[in-house]
C-alpha cells in the first residue's frame, strides 16, 4: 500500500450513530450519500487469481486495456478514509458497476487512524475501550463510503493498518481492540471484515491473539498481508500459525511499486495473489450424454471402424452440437462418419470423415467465446481445457477453473500460433481454437 497522509485527530466524542455509541448533533451535508440499494453490487466475491492495487482508481480506458491484456482480474481500490492518499476523480458508483459487470473483482480499502505507537501525526487511542469505539466509527464511515459507490452488503471491506511495533503490548492490544470494533460493526451492518497489513505487524498480531487468547477479540473474515517475497501464493510460512484464514480467506501482496504495461498503458502498482470468497470453483458439469465421459487425457485420431471410449466422447459431442444423432455406442459406424463430415463442413475443416486433432479441437472450442483469465470458471473453461488437450497433444487438467497451469497451456498454444502469449483467452485465441488450431 501507499504512505498515509495527515489525519484529523479522532476521539470517541466524534462518533457517528453506530451500535453502542451516541449520535453527534447535526449531520455533515458533504458526507457521501448511498447509491440506490437496488443497484448495489457485491464484491470481491469468489476468486482465486492475480490482482493489483493502485493509489487512484484508473480511468475506464486503462481498465479496459488491462482487462483484456493483463493477468489481473482483481483490483484494490481506496474507497474512503480521511487519510486516503490520492484524489479519486474516477471512483464513482457507475465506475464500480461498470468494472464488476466487466468481470473485475473489487477489493475496497479503507484507510483510517494508525497504531498508537507509530510516528503518524494522527493515531488511534492507546487504551482499549476508546480504540474499539474508534474502530466501530471507522467501520460505519467505511460503510457510508462504499454504499455511495454502490458496494452493497455481503461485500468485504479491508482496513489498511500500516506497520507498527507489536512488541509494545499496550499499542498492540489497542490496535487489536480497534480492529475488533471494526469487525463487529461491519458485521452488524451486513458487511464482511478484512484487514490489510504488513505480515509482521497486524497479521502476526491477529494470529497470535487468536492462538493464545481466542475470543478476546473479533477476528476479521479475511487477511491481506504485505510480504514482498515475490511469490504469488497465500502461504504465510510461520507468520500465521492458526487455521483461522485457511478457507480461501487470504490475499498476499507479493511485489510492491512495480511498473507494469499492458495494452499500451503503464501503471505503477502492487501485485497480489488473491484467494477469497471460497475461491474460484466451477459448478458441477451437468452437460453431456448420460454415462459418457467427454473429459479425456488425450483425444486420439479416429476413423470408421474404431471402437473406444474416445468414440463415445466424439458421438456425445456430435449429438450435443446437432451434427447428427449417432448412438453413443463407442463404435465408429456410418452414422457417426456422416455426422463427422457434416461437422467438418460447418467448422470449415477438410471434409474427410476421419477425426484428427483439428476436428477434436474445433468441436471442443465451439460455443460462446468469453474473455478467460486466471480465476475464470464454468463451462467455457471446460471447453477450453478440452480443446487445449486436443490441440497440444498433452493432458490439461479439465476442471472448469482457469488456473495458472491452464494459463501456461494457453500461452504455449498462442506461441505456436504466433499470437501474443498473454495467457488470456480473447476472441482471437478462441477463433484460432475454433478453426482447429
Amino acid at each position: 500500500m501507499h504512505a498515509l497522509t495527515r489525519l484529523a485527530a479522532l476521539t470517541a466524542a466524534t462518533c457517528l450513530t453506530i451500535a453502542g455509541l451516541a449520535a453527534p448533533s447535526g449531520a455533515d451535508p458533504s458526507a457521501p450519500q448511498p447509491a440506490r440499494a437496488d443497484t448495489w453490487v457485491r464484491t470481491p466475491g469468489p476468486f482465486t487469481g492475480y490482482g493489483f492495487d493502485v493509489c487512484a482508481a484508473p480511468d475506464q480506458a486503462t481498465m479496459d486495456a488491462w482487462r483484456t491484456s493483463s493477468p489481473f482480474a482483481a483490483v484494490g481500490i481506496y474507497t474512503g478514509g480521511t487519510n486516503r492518499l490520492c484524489e479519486q476523480p474516477n471512483l464513482t458508483a457507475d465506475w464500480v458497476r461498470t468494472q464488476v459487470a466487466a468481470g473485475w473483482h473489487l477489493m475496497p480499502i479503507h484507510v483510517g487512524p494508525q497504531a498508537a505507537c507509530t510516528t503518524y501525526e494522527s493515531v488511534m487511542a492507546s487504551d482499549r475501550p476508546t480504540a474499539e469505539a474508534q474502530g466501530r466509527l471507522e467501520a460505519a464511515a467505511a460503510v457510508s463510503s462504499v454504499q455511495a459507490l454502490a458496494i452493497g452488503t455481503g461485500s468485504t471491506i479491508y482496513y489498511d493498518l500500516e506497520d507498527y511495533d507489536i512488541t509494545d503490548q499496550a499499542c498492540r492490544q489497542a490496535a487489536l481492540s480497534f480492529l475488533s470494533g471494526w469487525t463487529q460493526q461491519l458485521h452488524a451492518q451486513g458487511y464482511r471484515s478484512g484487514v490489510y497489513s504488513n505480515i509482521a505487524a497486524a497479521i502476526t498480531s491477529l494470529d497470535l491473539a487468536n492462538n493464545v487468547s481466542r475470543g478476546s477479540y473479533a477476528m476479521p473474515d479475511d487477511i491481506w498481508f504485505a510480504w514482498g517475497n515475490g511469490v504469488a501464493d497465500t502461504e504465510a510460512s510461520t507468520w500465521v500459525a492458526t487455521s483461522e484464514w485457511d478457507d480461501h480467506e487470504r490475499a498476499h501482496q507479493y511485489l510492491l511499486d512495480v511498473e507494469q504495461t499492458y495494452g499500451g498503458v503503464t501503471q505503477t502498482i502492487d501485485l497480489n495473489w488473491v484467494d477469497v470468497g471460497g475461491g474460484s470453483t466451477a459448478p458441477k458439469d451437468t452437460k453431456g450424454c448420460r454415462g459418457v465421459q467427454v473429459d479425456q487425457r488425450k483425444y486420439p485420431s479416429l476413423r470408421p471402424g474404431s471402437r473406444s471410449k474416445h468414440v463415445e466422447a466424439l458421438q456425445c459431442l456430435l449429438r450435443e452440437q446437432h451434427f447428427g444423432k449417432p448412438a453413443t455406442s463407442g463404435r465408429y459406424d456410418d452414422r457417426t462418419a456422416r455426422a463427422v463430415r457434416k461437422a467438418q463442413r460447418k467448422l470449415g475443416l477438410r471434409v474427410t470423415g476421419k477425426v484428427t486433432r483439428k476436428t477434436w479441437t474445433a468441436l471442443h472450442a465451439r460455443g460462446t467465446q468469453p474473455l478467460l483469465k486466471v480465476g475464470s470458471t464454468g463451462e467455457p473453461v471446460r471447453r477450453l481445457q478440452r480443446a487445449l488437450t486436443a490441440t497440444l497433444g498433452k493432458a490439461v487438467r479439465i476442471d472448469g477453473v482457469m488456473s495458472v497451469r491452464t494459463r501456461a497451456a494457453v500461452s504455449r498454444f498462442q506461441q505456436r500460433e504466433h499470437l501474443a502469449p498473454t495467457g488470456n483467452v480473447d476472441i482471437v485465441t478462441w477463433e484460432r481454437l475454433a478453426s482447429g488450431g
